[in-house]
């Protein structure tokens, strides 16, 4: 299919609201496909947490997107997915003295100085690594939809009161983006009882898989869980299904990283309301032909 009309096929999936009843039906009364969200922008296209990558999802007709969050020695909250900066930048070349090149022991201005897109392809060479003020511009210049996760709280104190500041400083935190254009997540489940005790009115994901029996405490500060798709059943599901989350909708269920038509298919038929995917083309196709 080609990517204009997989674009086209993307939107028209994507538009049922975010937060419906469960079971999610479309106005035909058909059930609605999972939403698609694009793994660190369409990463398997473009260097991950970029602004090429976020770009390219959108060209694609991806509305959301999902970044990491983690900050700077300096204070700078930054879109970068790992602790360290060895892996998608060349930070070990432009810093040879600086290992292990953490994000936390480098200041704003040098990992401004770093390329994050020459490890992917040449045609990539010079791309930065995004400040997330930056990211939540290119990303309101697309008309996009934002899953923020909070990487490594541990790391930084505070990470979760910075964020919403700078959220709100973006107009992130009015009541549209509240109501369908933001969730913030974390696999810490502290953060996210953090971020939901700052601002209730923010809808909030725990990234992981508690007991059957621990999602009733869940309910009250987390409105989807979003596991691995590996073990995954409709039996969880469903129980996750079965809570209401602290604003008072059933909790959903985002799952990650699918990056296949016959797993796309296979989480689908469990029930799942996202995938997460480094390929949402692929999953998008899947998802329309089933």
């Amino acid at each position: 299919m080609h990517a204009r009309s997989v674009a086209a096929t993307t939107i028209a999936l994507l538009g049922f609201a975010l937060f419906a009843p469960v079971p999610r039906v479309s106005a035909a009364g058909a059930p609605a496909h999972p939403l698609v969200v694009a793994h660190r922008g369409a990463s398997a296209y473009a260097p991950e947490n970029t602004l090429p990558a976020i770009d390219r999802a959108a060209a694609l007709g991806i509305p959301w997107v999902e970044n990491d969050v983690q900050r700077t020695r300096d204070g700078e909250l930054v879109v970068v997915h790992d602790a360290g900066l060895r892996r998608t930048t060349d930070a070990e070349r432009v810093f040879p003295g600086r290992a292990p090149w953490r994000v936390k022991d480098l200041t704003a201005a040098e990992i401004a100085r770093l390329d994050a897109g020459s490890w992917f392809g040449p045609a990539y060479a010079g791309t930065r690594v995004p400040t997330l003020r930056q990211y939540l511009r290119r990303v309101e210049h697309n008309h996009q939809k934002l899953l923020l996760e909070i990487k490594n709280p541990e790391l930084y104190p505070g990470i979760e009161r910075q964020t919403l500041q700078l959220l709100g400083d973006e107009g992130w935190l009015d009541r549209s983006h509240r109501a369908g254009r933001l969730i913030v997540q974390s696999f810490s489940a502290g953060s996210v009882r953090t971020v939901h005790a700052l601002r209730p009115g923010v809808r909030t994901a725990f990234l992981g898989r508690p007991a059957a029996k621990d999602l009733t405490a869940y309910a009250g500060f987390a409105d989807l869980i979003n596991p691995s798709h590996s073990g995954l059943t409709d039996a969880y599901v469903t129980g996750v299904h079965a809570r209401r989350g602290p604003h008072g909708d059933p909790m959903r269920v985002f799952t990650w990283t699918v990056d296949d038509a016959p797993g796309a298919r296979t989480v689908a038929g469990l029930g799942v309301d996202g995938i997460i995917t480094d390929r949402p083309d692929v999953v998008c196709r899947a998802l329309d032909s089933a």
